[in-house]
């Protein structure tokens, strides 16, 4: 499979501006365990994406199974007060990057959380890590008797894209990060078939599509 969908949402926003937990059922998920060179399956770190989306937000969930947790304290020296932490991508995360516009296929959006909810949102161009301020919001729970965590992110449209156009295809990949040094696992929606772990191949991104 190598496009996913995110479904529109029909039901209301939640008192913290998420979806309600019923609505994710209906999004089809994405199912990844495999490394980035499409190798090493791991079932015991299975990731499962679903998409929500209304003309104001694009809504993931994260479902991750885990080994370990290897997490940033988020009272750390110097942390931002918001919870955003640079080269958070050190320690585990679930990520997604979001081309709107695949006409630059050297531009796109990348947006991570941790299992503790730090988080950090990217805008990537050519030589550049920006900050796109997009107004991400995000929601992280564990489960209580398995190796799992939850992860909920909110994203504003208008951060992606000047006018929201449900019919149009964008280009997508999931990735998460595991363990506390090498080697750790990197594992990847689509693969991305470099020697070493690199999730930054936008040629190799599948499709979004919006139903």
């Amino acid at each position: 499979m190598s496009t996913a969908i995110a479904l529109r949402l029909a039901s209301p926003l939640d008192s913290e501006g998420f979806p309600a937990s019923s609505a994710w059922n209906a999004a089809p998920p994405v199912l990844f365990d495999s490394d980035w060179q499409g190798k090493n399956a791991d079932p015991m770190r299975q990731t499962e994406v679903r998409l929500l989306w209304t003309p104001e937000s694009l809504f993931l969930r994260f479902r991750c199974c885990f080994r370990d947790i290897t997490i940033f304290p988020k009272d750390e020296p110097g942390a931002d007060p918001s919870g955003r932490r640079w080269q958070l991508w050190d320690r585990d995360v679930a990520e997604v990057f979001l081309q709107p516009d695949p006409s630059q296929p050297r531009r796109y959006f990348e947006f991570e959380v941790s299992p503790n909810g730090l988080w950090i949102d990217l805008e990537i161009r050519p030589g550049e890590k920006l900050d796109p301020r997009s107004g991400m919001k995000r929601r992280v729970s564990h489960g209580v008797c398995k190796k799992i965590w939850l992860a909920e992110l909110a994203i504003p449209m208008r951060s992606l894209v000047s006018a929201f156009d449900p019919s149009a295809a964008w280009r997508v990949n999931f990735f998460r990060v595991e363990g506390p040094s090498e080697p750790r696992f990197y594992s990847s929606w689509r693969p991305t078939h470099t020697p070493q772990p690199n999730f930054h191949v936008p040629e190799a991104f599948g499709t979004l599509a919006f139903a």
